[in-house]
């Protein structure tokens, strides 16, 4: 089995790391980048990580019902409803089933319904909005609708972790979590130093020697600014 889904301490450190820190760790550590399509959105000031639970959604909510079987506490089930914009996947049963599950979000590639009974359970549901209509019909199940499921372009399987919260959703695989965590961690508490010293007076040109960076650049055209960065051991950006 992966090896971060039986280290919680390190899946619940992402949680507390804005999404925008964990993509700059993705792409410091040249893994690849993997985000849900613009759009698919939670509840405000919510913010979640844990271990991918898959499905693919066929029309009918036993397949939930079977993935719940196998979830664990903390597992963030992933739907994959092709993105479709003229039926809700899941409704206030469903999310109440996953929340005595132990799930701790969901993130749904389409739609789903009873927002506001939703919002009374409080289990973050991340999609595309709402609409009050559900499946009208169901489909032919997918032989695959436990072990991986689609979200835009990007495959998700029980070997990654979501990490999801206002800005966004990215998918980083179990494996890598733990380095995730110590970049971005690092990432964050250096950009909070940053703005410290914005709030005292001194601007990031002058934090990252930005008169430096132009000098070097009019002797050097090719220079860029990542690798005056770089030099000093500074970031702002990846």
């Amino acid at each position: 089995m992966d090896t971060d889904r039986d280290t919680p301490a390190s899946v619940a450190s992402l949680a507390g790391l804005p999404t925008p820190v964990v993509a700059d760790a993705v792409v410091r550590l040249d893994l690849p980048v993997r985000q849900a399509p613009a759009g698919v959105s939670g509840p405000p000031q919510v913010s979640l990580a844990g271990p991918a639970l898959p499905v693919r959604h066929s029309g009918s909510v036993d397949v939930f019902f079977e993935a719940l079987e196998a979830a664990r506490p903390g597992d963030v089930m992933v739907i994959d409803n092709g993105g479709r914009d003229d039926e809700a996947c899941i409704g206030d049963l469903v999310v109440h089933e996953a929340h005595q599950a132990g799930v701790a979000g969901i993130v749904v590639w389409g739609l789903h319904r009873d927002a506001d009974e939703i919002a009374a359970i409080g289990l973050p549901v991340f999609s595309y909005g709402t609409v009050p209509f559900g499946p009208l019909h169901p489909r032919e199940p997918h032989a695959d609708r436990l072990e991986v499921a689609h979200v835009g372009h990007v495959r998700v399987a029980r070997t990654d972790v979501v990490v999801a919260d206002g800005n966004g959703i990215v998918f980083v695989p179990a494996a890598a979590v733990s380095r995730v965590v110590e970049v971005a961690t690092a990432i964050r508490d250096a950009e909070v130093a940053q703005v410290r010293q914005l709030r005292e007076g001194r601007s990031l040109r002058e934090q990252f020697d930005f008169a430096a960076y132009l000098e070097d650049r009019r002797r050097d055209p090719t220079r860029t600014f990542r690798q005056h960065l770089r030099d000093r051991a500074r970031s702002i950006e990846e």
